[in-house]
């Protein structure tokens, strides 16, 4: 994976989430998941290490917001 770039930790609340999963449906429905909570980045595609199990998928989280109940999702104003 890519080296983590200053901005997106460069105040408090921004959180820079790895997921290493067994295979993209699992990796999806675990992003899915933190975004019906959270802010989130919207995501693509998985990646795959040669030589190492499972795929990673990165995303960007805000925790600044409000939440909302667990699977509400806020829509944008």
């Amino acid at each position: 994976m890519e080296a983590i770039n200053d901005v997106h930790v460069s105040e408090p609340g921004l959180v820079v989430i790895d997921i290493a999963a067994a295979d993209d449906e699992t990796a999806f429905t675990f992003h899915t998941a933190l975004a019906a909570r959270w802010a989130t980045t919207s995501v693509e595609r998985t990646t795959r290490d040669p030589g190492q199990p499972g795929v990673r998928l990165r995303c960007f989280l805000d925790l600044r917001q409000p939440l909302g109940p667990p699977g509400h999702l806020e829509r944008p104003r």
